[in-house]
């Protein structure tokens, strides 16, 4: 590397890590103690944390004192992990920029050759216990650590932790000094089996179309992140340390002798009738004391008059389960109970459940937690045997996706809530959180609950690596992560595996601790066939159900489906040097392609350039989205056009692969890794908009697609085709009746005579039977012939050179601004004054750099506007983004940016 590229590799590395800091005040609170405090390595009252490797260190017994002296130990990040604190202390470059972690580099030791040793440390803070915590028991809480720890505090060793998704907790009560100064040490090693990031030959047998997952397969042998070894989507050398770290909060936090764990609260529908719910109420008493303890258990739930008490005695040191039963408290049937419901299907009422136990008039320890009233079934009582959900008593059509986490958990309860904003705007229904990552964090499921998403939960075995080494660590594990989510209403079902038999007993670990809803032991049974497409294919293939190498797929239930979109040019400028951005360099490019998987460097950049040639990576770029854009929506589109029996074959849903980047890659998503949203999220959003005219590039007809559980009567569908110079050329229209939840199949058949011009656009318009608008969307077509499948021929991808060629059109516009709860909205109404359609319109929030900012919610964008026509859209940010904004800016392909707000100019202190 050049010394300039090491200097932009640390300030990068720096910037990322303030980030973290200033983010860590947003991770979520835990539901087990409102009296908390979080041990975090900014703002945690004491000395911050420290590190040190575990060979240079004394024992648990002298680290963890008072008189110890940490000369030489590195700041670390709390929640984090060993190599982002490296990083951050420039041991070693930011893995995150241009191919620095490529394995033959040798930038960064890899766990498997440089040995356990090389990222095995302890982690160690001082700290002051708050007054807040003045009950008689005091408690430390570790969320998660990876993958061994032993814990010490002020000389003790209080216990170890294993596997990385079970928390660990601990009474300090006898040990933690109130008034004074306390000590914590964290003994942290890797997994016990990291693995090699490739197989032994390089080669590996698997299915049609991957490349390398799970490097050895040896990382399954642990009970962590499996992905952190590479898979062929992402991280193809693997993250060097296996994500080893206290990579969740450490808690301290107060009760009295009796505390709260566990609870869960189970309804039950009378199906079909919604009109009365019963719900069981569960929590578990700990007795932390050496002597007998009595007192009330009591209990409300918000919004209703439900009230629950009982007495109840604990022995010394017992756990006790307590159950309100709906037999005993009638209080708990419900009538008329406001029901939970997913996207769509209406709204997801969320009610709280507030328990605490009292001891002679004082609270011992409270504790509460959200759930809905809900009924969630699966079952395969379909034409094809294919799996279908059913939620109070309706079939839902699954149009989901599958959640991957950060790669090298850098992530925050700020970040989490913008990536599930963003996938509730795009439409989607469902997450899978697939088996080669993570058990989700407690903000996740909340978010979920919130956003009505539906949430199929995978356990940590596939079928690319080996089974759990220690089957009672991952049994534990499970039923830690089960009893942690069980009350979530999102929360929809369980999978054993992703590709792979299950471990014997896992199903009946699994609904020991709920069984409320639906459990299958892996991802590919069950009335669920196998995935892909994977990688950016031609259009046409997906409305000819060609576009994978495996045959139909566009059929029953898919649960890996799915296509990339390049990021903005601002972020490929972010994630590699200049040198490789423009001209393409492809081995840093196929790189940052997961080693080309996703056709980044070959199939995607031909489509890009059937748009004409770029001069310049923003040129590129902007084209880019263009492609990602169809992609996107036509698949959401071709899975519309087969829901359930309405569709030339019957689909129950599919489950679009994957939606998130893990890291900065080329093969970007609806967003990229800096939270800047890509042309595919709002191309999604329309694609799955729960009412939608939309067209086939295939069969060249119209349908419309219902996601509500009502029926509309009466409407105009209307088909206007525009030549290249923006001329109206021919106008169709009919009247439908769109049944409820279902879909009016090709309503229209639109023509294209010879005459037309090479390119040409579509118009979609649906109005109510009071003349309203409904939906709308507009297409972008060639005449080019399609030639079949694995060819880049056809309407869909080839013969647009003449849009770099557009007429030039003019956009104006106007913008307004309030605050709205901590965030600044902004309302711009645009309009298109010119007589030629605007292309593929993007409204900018932008830096002073030009740069648009992330984490920034656009309600439309990339859109196109016809002759005269107007818009008006909301742009939201957080007063942190606002204060970085210097305007708001407006271009389309074929116009000038223009500048629509200057933040510094007069009245524009808003969010300031």
């Amino acid at each position: 590397m050049t010394k300039a590229s090491h200097l932009l590799c640390a300030l990068i590395a720096v910037l990322q890590f303030l980030q973290v800091q200033a983010q860590q005040a947003d991770r979520e609170m835990s539901p087990s103690a409102p009296q908390s405090v979080f041990l975090r390595s900014a703002g945690n009252g004491g000395a911050g944390w420290y590190m040190q490797k575990a060979g240079e260190v004394a024992s648990g017994e002298k680290v963890s004192s008072a008189a110890y002296q940490p000369k030489g130990w590195l700041p670390a990040i709390i929640p984090g992990t060993v190599l982002n604190s490296l990083v951050h202390n420039k041991v070693y470059p930011e893995p995150y920029y241009g191919d620095v972690n490529r394995r033959s580099r040798n930038l960064i030791p890899d766990l498997y050759t440089a040995g356990r040793e090389t990222y095995h440390y302890w982690f160690r803070t001082t700290f002051k216990v708050p007054a807040k915590l003045n009950g008689e028991k005091l408690w430390l809480k570790l969320h998660g650590i990876n993958y061994r720890a032993a814990v010490w505090m002020n000389g003790k060793k209080l216990g170890t932790m294993a596997g990385m998704f079970e928390p660990g907790e601990f009474d300090i009560t006898g040990i933690a000094n109130r008034k004074g100064s306390n000590v914590l040490a964290i003994d942290v090693s890797p997994v016990d089996f990291p693995g090699d990031v490739y197989r032994k030959d390089k080669k590996r047998t698997g299915a049609v179309g991957e490349n390398n997952n799970g490097g050895d397969g040896e990382i399954g042998k642990n009970v962590s992140m499996l992905m952190s070894v590479g898979w062929d989507f992402t991280v193809p050398d693997g993250v060097r340390d296996r994500n080893t770290g206290i990579w969740r909060d450490v808690e301290l936090y107060s009760t009295g002798n009796v505390k709260l764990q566990d609870p869960f609260v189970q309804t039950v529908l009378p199906l079909p009738d919604t009109t009365t719910s019963e719900q069981t109420v569960t929590v578990t008493l700990k007795n932390a004391a050496r002597t007998r303890q009595s007192g009330t258990l009591s209990g409300t739930i918000s919004g209703t008059s439900i009230r629950l008490r009982t007495p109840v005695t604990l022995q010394p040191g017992e756990v006790k389960e307590v159950v309100f039963r709906p037999e005993d408290y009638p209080a708990l049937k419900m009538k008329h109970p406001k029901l939970w419901w997913p996207v769509n299907k209406g709204n997801p009422h969320l009610y709280t459940l507030n328990l605490q136990f009292t001891q002679q008039g004082k609270v011992s320890h409270t504790l509460s937690t959200r759930f809905g009233v809900r009924d969630i079934k699966s079952d395969q009582n379909t034409p094809d045997k294919s799996r279908r959900f059913i939620v109070n008593g309706h079939p839902v059509f699954i149009r989901g996706t599958n959640w991957v986490p950060e790669a090298m958990l850098r992530t925050s309860a700020a970040r989490t809530r913008t990536e599930l904003r963003y996938t509730r705007q795009a439409g989607f229904n469902m997450l899978r959180l697939w088996a080669g990552g993570i058990a989700e964090s407690d903000e996740f499921y909340n978010a979920c609950d919130e956003l009505g998403l539906l949430v199929w939960n995978e356990f940590w075995i596939t079928g690319d690596t080996r089974f759990p080494a220690d089957t009672a660590l991952y049994f534990r594990n499970v039923r830690s992560t089960v009893k942690r989510i069980r009350s979530h209403p999102s929360v929809a079902y369980y999978v054993g595996t992703n590709e792979s038999k299950d471990l014997p007993g896992t199903r009946a670990v699994v609904y020991a601790a709920d069984s409320t809803i639906g459990y299958q032991e892996q991802s590919e049974c069950c009335g669920i066939h196998d995935g892909s497409p994977y990688k950016y294919e031609n259009p046409m293939q997906y409305f000819e159900n060609t576009a994978s190498p495996r045959g139909s797929r566009v059929d029953g239930f898919n649960p890996e489906y799915g296509t990339p979109c390049l990021p903005l040019a601002e972020s490929l400028k972010q994630m590699m040097p200049e040198k490789d951005l423009w001209p393409m360099n492809d081995s840093v490019w196929n790189y940052l392609d997961g080693n080309g998987f996703h056709n980044m460097n070959s199939k995607y950049r031909e489509a890009v350039n059937q748009l004409g040639p770029s001069s310049s990576i923003e040129e590129y770029a902007s084209k880019a989205q263009v492609v990602g854009a169809l992609n996107y929506r036509a698949i959401c589109e071709v899975w519309n056009a087969n829901k359930f029996g309405f569709g030339d074959r019957f689909a129950s849903g599919f489950l679009f692969w994957y939606h998130n980047s893990p890291l900065p890659q080329v093969a970007s998503r609806m967003y990229d890794w800096y939270l800047r949203p890509t042309a595919a999220l709002y191309y999604a959003q329309n694609g799955l908009a729960p009412l939608h005219p939309q067209f086939d590039y295939y069969k060249n007809t119209v349908s419309v697609y219902n996601d509500y559980r009502r029926s509309f009567a009466d409407y105009k569908l209307e088909a206007s085709v525009y030549d290249f110079n923006s001329k109206l050329v021919s106008t169709q229209s009919k009247k439908v009746d769109i049944p409820a939840d279902g879909l009016v199949k090709d309503a229209l058949r639109l023509a294209f005579n010879d005459s037309l011009t090479q390119v040409h656009f579509i118009k979609l318009v649906l109005t109510s039977s009071s003349g309203e608008k409904a939906a709308e969307a507009f297409y972008w077509r060639s005449k080019d012939a399609y030639k079949g499948a694995w060819t880049m021929t056809g309407p869909a991808v080839s013969g647009f050179s003449d849009i770099s060629k557009l007429p030039r059109s003019v956009l104006t516009g106007r913008v307004t601004t309030t605050e709205q709860k901590g965030n600044v909205l902004a309302t711009v109404r645009l309009k298109n004054p010119s007589g030629k359609i605007s292309f593929a319109t993007q409204v900018r929030l932008e830096d002073r750099k030009g740069a648009v900012l992330p984490s920034t919610f656009y309600s439309d964008n990339f859109f196109s506007l016809l002759p005269g026509e107007e818009r008006t859209i909301t742009i939201e940010a957080s007063k942190a983004i606002w204060q970085k904004s210097a305007k708001i800016a407006a271009v389309a392909l074929n116009s000038e940016e223009i500048t629509l707000k200057d933040m510094d100019g007069p009245g524009s202190d808003i969010g300031r």
